[in-house]
């Protein structure tokens, strides 16, 4: 059956996180509509669930005013440690704006007022913008993303450890992105989110708990790990250049002091359910086939 629901234009629908919010748009009968730099990148928008295809960049604001036609709405991630982050995301809600898109959830970051990490001043002005636009805002304020550890994941069971660069005893909040996703996916097709700034946290661990989680769930012992930054990131393979890395040192410098606050009330607010918990995230791992959403979700939604 085709989708008869409002239209919304998704920014990074190939990459690691904004994909996710693909399927909960479709589960609403949302059109999606993916913004690609380049027709070769269309296939693993549309594997991703995507509908249509615009072809835009972030620094040219014509084509975002032509990906914007017929738009109802507009989901924003911007590109992590981008030194024009905050140009790229304050740019698209201008295009939003001129191109009568109504509604824009912007996926930014917990504590952006946080100014000491530049990655997170960044999003401070895409924030004002929309604060002083015409627009229909919902801002989301995620913790560290639980997905991180997914994707450190086969290391972790190969190797017995889970290193991190900052001390085993801090905590950090943390999410599981498809549970920001289904927020957004929320704001973009009701109003029910309408003007709100959320903080979206699962709950705050520390590493020595998270290895503990690990180890019930495989069976055997993972080891919590404080490798220094260097150390950590020559074995992660990221692919930052100087800057970006001295960037994400910076966080992780951070995460030494003080950790990472993070409240969950918001959060299960806004899904109406208790967020996915990071035992449940990792015991998914183990098993290797994690579902779209927690059975008693789906339960709701069908009941």
């Amino acid at each position: 059956m085709q989708s008869t629901g409002p239209t919304i234009l998704v920014i990074g629908a190939t990459g690691k996180f904004a994909r996710l919010v693909v399927p909960e748009l479709a589960r609403r009968k949302a059109v999606v509509r993916a913004l690609v730099r380049k027709p070769s990148q269309g296939d693993g928008a549309l594997a991703a669930g995507a509908t249509e295809l615009a072809i835009g960049d972030l620094r040219n604001a014509d084509s975002l005013i032509s990906a914007m036609a017929g738009v109802d709405g507009v989901f924003h991630i911007g590109p992590a440690f981008s030194p024009d982050e905050a140009d790229m995301g304050v740019a698209l809600v201008e295009a939003a704006e001129r191109g009568g898109a109504r509604k824009f959830v912007f996926s930014s970051v917990i504590q952006p007022t946080n100014t000491r990490l530049k990655n997170h001043a960044s999003k401070v002005p895409v924030e004002d913008a929309l604060y002083s636009s015409r627009l229909e805002y919902t801002i989301l304020h995620p913790a560290n993303f639980m997905q991180n550890i997914g994707l450190a994941w086969p290391g972790i069971v190969e190797s017995g450890r889970f290193s991190e660069p900052f001390p085993n005893e801090a905590k950090v909040a943390r999410v599981d992105y498809r549970d920001v996703a289904e927020v957004a996916a929320i704001a973009l097709t009701s109003e029910r989110l309408a003007y709100a700034t959320l903080e979206l946290c699962t709950g705050m661990f520390n590493r020595n708990e998270i290895a503990s989680i690990m180890s019930e769930e495989l069976g055997r012992t993972i080891q919590a790990c404080e490798p220094s930054f260097s150390q950590w990131a020559a074995g992660a393979r990221l692919p930052y250049g100087d800057r970006e890395l001295q960037l994400l040192a910076d966080v992780h410098g951070h995460y030494s002091k003080y950790g990472l606050g993070g409240n969950s009330l918001s959060l299960a607010a806004a899904l109406g359910r208790e967020p996915r918990s990071l035992r449940q995230y990792i015991r998914e791992l183990v098993q290797g086939t994690p579902p779209a959403v927690p059975a008693r979700d789906k339960e709701k939604k069908h009941g």
